[in-house]
């Protein structure tokens, strides 16, 4: 595994995968045998947007156990919870992955993903270079506080739901129900579809 970055540095993100995970999904890595589907938003406000998004893309696809398989157009969003104007808007989009890691493994890569890129959480809602959610996993629903599956304010986030639909028309947020009526509900305003911007799906 060897993804790099701007900077030209080396992937230091596999890591935080435990190693006993490491070794359970590496015999079935090939074949991803009996794999679930995992919905993943990415987003960046900072530095070159769109390099992170996808140096964010091809470090999950560089992780055992998980394989990208789609990837969203590409979004420009006003950043959201806080006043307008006071941070650069991001570029946002959808992943979703076929993946035999557990939920709280997923979660460990998405973090240490974020850090490779030099994420800071010193506020709540604070621009960032990368911020990298799981909104869905299978059809599973948790209230567990570390990780909250489906997202809890997915079903209201027109930056996730309409590159989602893009991607998937048919797509369904577990609990809440067809992303095309959730994205109906919500507003669209200060989300822009940038189609001069695309993201690849890794080789």
């Amino acid at each position: 595994m060897s993804a790099f970055f701007a900077g030209g540095q080396s992937d230091p993100t596999v890591q935080p995968v435990p190693a006993s995970v490491v070794e359970r999904v590496d015999a079935a890595d090939t074949t991803l045998q009996n794999p679930k589907r995992a919905v993943i938003s990415i987003g960046s406000n900072l530095g070159n947007r769109l390099e992170n998004l996808q140096g964010a893309i091809d470090a999950l696809e560089d992780t055992p156990g998980v394989r990208v398989k789609a990837v969203s157009p590409v979004y420009e969003t006003e950043p959201w919870g806080v006043a307008p104007g006071s941070q650069p808007t991001y570029f946002n989009a959808v992943v979703v992955v076929k993946t035999t890691l557990p939920p709280s493994s997923l979660l460990e890569r998405a973090h240490a993903v974020e850090e490779a890129f030099h994420r800071v959480r010193d506020e709540l809602w604070g621009a960032r270079t990368l911020d990298v959610d799981i909104i869905s996993y299978a059809e599973v629903v948790s209230g567990d506080p570390v990780l909250t599956l489906p997202h809890p304010r997915a079903h209201e986030r027109a930056f996730v739901l309409a590159p989602w639909y893009d991607l998937d028309p048919a797509a369904q947020l577990p609990a809440r129900g067809p992303v095309a009526d959730l994205l109906a509900a919500v507003t669209r305003e200060g989300v822009i579809p940038r189609p001069d911007q695309e993201l690849r799906l890794p080789e």
